[in-house]
């Protein structure tokens, strides 16, 4: 009976502990979870509304191993939110089948984005655009028996509405929705379908669409806000936001939803073909400032870390495999100055401002031309924001009884009414000049040298057992379903010996048109010519090149290849590719032509070497040869390498190479293509900040090759025994190949005496921010380095850039001996911007002081 009544004692004991257990974590999901609403200022977490700084990741065009870093710098900027799309083709790439592992692990990169305490915005769409290959849509999709995208349809309407609800059911079962305790506090629906004529381009069916996938959102209870972006008849309760460079002057559809801005473009995408744009990070702080000035409380960067396309991911056509988007966080991840530092200072100070700009709206007057005010006030709060807008010239501005400096193209913050905690245009933060520095593929001790190269040939024309034939010429997308960039079009002619082509000496020409994106063509298994689009809004193909045709039979291999499929505009789902002919041969001097159009064609879709599965390396047909086969068209080479020493990110340099794809270990790390080059016109040595920016305003790498490094990331390695595999389409020579790892050449800082405080010196008391003044701050960009030498030092009126400074007219002697004494051997080091430390070169007139350090 002891042991009975014992036993029982322990059977309660243990009942009591499970449902304490079960009730702590009620308990423990309860504090957590959050209500999110919003009301006509703010979204409204919890009760209280938010000014919220967010910036866009986008999780399968960085690594899993990436993720975590990306996502502590995002926070350590500043920001509260991390926003990304969700990539339909990626996770369902046949219907019904999904992937969700490793770069596409979504539901992973949400839980790291809330583990580090930040919220998350998730971009369902399912379309996207985001220059992602079809927009993000499957290809499977197209083939949908009466299937129309994006309108009254469906066929469309059921399939997106059952992938959106796989999404939202996938992250309710996580419970990383904030109404579940998770971090998650916005949905998106649709994107940019207001843009630009593309909703009134779908006639009376676009707007019943718009209405029904708000509701069918809205029906699937997430438990917090919907948004479509660029959609002003967005029927409520979807919040309608706004995408472009400068969104201060937008207007929301209704007086209840508040001033949410999704895309704020911090640079612009890259295509083959083209320059490198970048945006100044002193236009980028205005247009935030602007638009937190003028009643907004969310924003976006669009990106912050714009990654790399993988594989055959990105769209266009012609867009890059570099997604930089000159960033903060560069394609590799790493801190992009000045601008992440800028931007980080621009955040601190909004914050500042927070408490007074929730508690009301703005109060908004000019000052003068091209000079306005916003103030925020009630009760003991206040914060004010001074812009001045116009371009050319400085503003002295009277505010509160007080005088006030605005460079044109700038906006100071106020926190306090009083006090400018930070200007637009006035940078406290260093800037660093880096480069990639590229190691030899020889060999080399520190690894990264490529060895044992090998090759294949790829067969000219059709060459797999799943070729077939068609009468006419077929459109390539619908023949291929995007399973591969390459089509083959394939014909047989014979030339009889009284042909006018052989009988007077005529030179034969081949003419082709096609729908784009690439050409090329090969007579009698020779490589006669090839051609290109112009870029994503003509990518069209035509060539005439001069062939030599023999009598009897000749062969005619036309290679059709896409370089991304077209993502965005209305109907762009229905922009075809491939050749659509004429196919003609001509005779220039008799004008005599055989038009080969409506022949029987035979058909390949894809390479041999891919259905020989020759991209992980393991094939036994790899032939070594004492010479290397170069510079010859369709070709696959492999080569061995042992992962180079260090844990920088690293890239690839294509020097050398045509065009093609390229693996590590199976994995694809993009198109290459070196040989598109940008061209020759349009770039400046600097670009001005001031004026409204557009993607065409500031390029630069005018002449040079649009991409020549590309993105190896650590991860895909081994320590030893690496296989890279190239397919090589137009002809190059893989052993000037070379791994480059980015290294910081210099640091620099330029403060002048009119600069404000460092923004982290706010919080401080008045006497002490008062004798601090203006400071240069210097930092080393890695824990293990220091200052090892001051290249320039000058305070004065310096000239130039960082890499470029020069002393002015006006000039301390004592500059360089005061920062070496202050700076070397020192990880970081704070330099006052004032006469009492370097003395009085020229009296009344404003100095700077502009310094350039190394690290080692």
């Amino acid at each position: 009976m002891m042991g009975v009544k014992g036993r029982s004692g322990c059977y309660y004991l243990s009942l009591m502990l499970v449902l304490g257990v079960i009730l702590l974590n009620c308990l423990v999901m309860t504090s957590f979870a959050a209500k999110v609403t919003y009301d006509h200022r703010a979204l409204v977490i919890d009760g209280k509304r938010r000014v919220l700084i967010s910036g866009s990741i986008h999780y399968p065009r960085s690594t899993p191993d990436m993720w975590p870093d990306l996502i502590q710098k995002s926070k350590d900027g500043g920001l509260d939110v991390i926003e990304t799309y969700v990539f339909w083709n990626i996770h369902e790439p046949v219907r019904n089948q999904y992937d969700f592992e490793g770069r596409k692990d979504l539901i992973n990169f949400v839980k790291l984005v809330g583990k580090a305490g930040l919220y998350v915005h998730i971009r369902i769409g399912p379309y996207v655009c985001a220059e992602w290959n079809y927009g993000g849509f499957p290809l499977w999709l197209h083939f949908i028996p009466g299937v129309e995208f994006r309108t009254d349809n469906e066929p469309f309407k059921a399939e997106m509405k059952r992938f959106t609800a796989k999404v939202v059911d996938m992250i309710k079962q996580e419970n990383l929705y904030a109404s579940q305790g998770g971090p998650v506090i916005l949905s998106q629906i649709e994107n940019e379908y207001g843009n630009g004529g593309i909703e009134s381009s779908y006639g009376p069916h676009a707007k019943p669409y718009v209405n029904w996938a708000a509701s069918m959102a809205t029906s699937l209870n997430t438990g917090v806000p919907w948004v479509m972006c660029q959609q002003p008849d967005a029927p409520a309760p979807i919040i309608n936001t706004c995408n472009g460079f400068y969104c201060d002057q937008f207007k929301q559809n209704s007086d209840l939803t508040p001033k949410m801005w999704t895309e704020n473009w911090t640079g612009w995408f890259l295509s083959f073909g083209g320059t490198v744009p970048y945006r100044p990070v002193e236009d980028i702080a205005f247009a935030v400032a602007r638009f937190f000035q003028r009643g907004g409380t969310f924003q976006n960067y669009y990106m912050y870390h714009g990654g790399t396309n993988f594989g055959r991911t990105s769209g266009g056509p012609f867009i890059a495999t570099s997604y930089d988007y000159d960033a903060p966080l560069d394609e590799y991840g790493l801190i992009r100055q000045p601008k992440w530092g800028h931007l980080k200072d621009l955040h601190k100070a909004i914050k500042l401002c927070e408490a007074a700009m929730v508690a009301t709206d703005p109060t908004i007057t000019s000052l003068g031309s091209n000079i306005e005010a916003s103030v925020y006030k009630t009760g003991s709060q206040c914060a004010a924001f001074l812009a001045n807008i116009g371009t050319q010239t400085d503003a002295a501005v009277n505010f509160n009884g007080n005088s006030y400096h605005l460079p044109p193209w700038s906006v100071s913050i106020l926190p306090d009414c009083k006090n400018v905690a930070f200007n637009t245009a006035k940078i406290n933060s260093v800037s660093t000049i880096s480069k990639f520095v590229t190691q030899s593929s020889e060999a080399d001790a520190s690894g990264g040298s490529l060895s044992g190269w090998a090759s294949v040939n790829e067969p000219v024309g059709i060459s797999s057992d799943n070729a077939f034939t068609k009468t006419g010429l077929l459109e390539q997308i619908n023949t291929t379903a995007d399973k591969s960039d390459y089509l083959w079009y394939s014909l047989s002619v014979n030339v009889k010996n009284d042909e006018p082509f052989l009988q007077d000496g005529s030179e034969t020409v081949l003419h082709v048109e096609s729908l784009g994106h690439v050409l090329h063509a090969f007579i009698n298994g020779n490589l006669s010519g090839s051609g290109k689009g112009k870029d994503s809004g003509n990518s069209k193909v035509t060539i005439e090149i001069p062939v030599t045709v023999v009598p009897g039979e000749n062969k005619i291999d036309l290679l059709s290849v896409t370089v991304g499929l077209q993502n965005y505009g209305a109907f762009f789902d229905q922009k075809g590719a491939g050749i659509t002919g004429p196919v003609q041969l001509k005779g220039f001097k008799n004008g005599s032509t055989i038009d080969l159009s409506s022949k029987q064609w035979t058909y390949q879709v894809g390479l041999k070497g891919d259905e020989l599965g020759l991209t992980n390396g393991g094939s036994s047909l790899w032939k070594s040869q004492s010479a290397l086969p170069t510079n010859q068209p369709l070709i696959w080479y492999k080569a061995n390498f042992d992962a180079p020493a260090g844990d920088t990110p690293l890239s690839m340099d294509f020097t050398g190479m045509g065009k093609g794809e390229a693996w590590v270990n199976g994995q694809s790390i993009g198109r290459f293509w070196p040989t598109s080059t940008a061209p020759n016109g349009g770039c400046t040595d600097s670009c001005n900040y001031r004026g409204s920016y557009n993607a065409d305003k500031c390029l630069k790498n005018c002449g040079k090759p649009s991409q020549l490094l590309y993105h190896v990331p650590r991860s895909w390695l081994k320590s030893s025994g690496n296989v890279l595999v190239l397919f090589e389409e137009m002809g190059g020579n893989p052993t000037k190949l070379s791994f480059a790892t980015r290294e910081i050449q210099s640091v620099c800082s330029r403060v002048s005496e009119a600069h404000p405080l460092p923004i982290d010196m706010w919080d401080s008391e008045d006497d002490a921010r008062n004798k601090a003044g203006p400071t240069l701050s210097l930092e080393c960009p890695h824990p293990n380095q220091v200052i090892s030498s001051i290249k320039f030092a000058s305070f004065g009126t310096p000239q130039g850039t960082c890499g470029s400074f020069s002393h002015g007219r006006c000039r301390s002697g004592d500059a360089l001996s005061v920062v070496k004494k202050v700076c070397i051997g020192s990880k970081k080091c704070n330099l006052g911007v004032s006469i009492n430390v370097f003395g009085d070169p020229c009296i009344g007139v404003t100095k700077s002081l502009a310094v350039e350090a190394s690290c080692t």
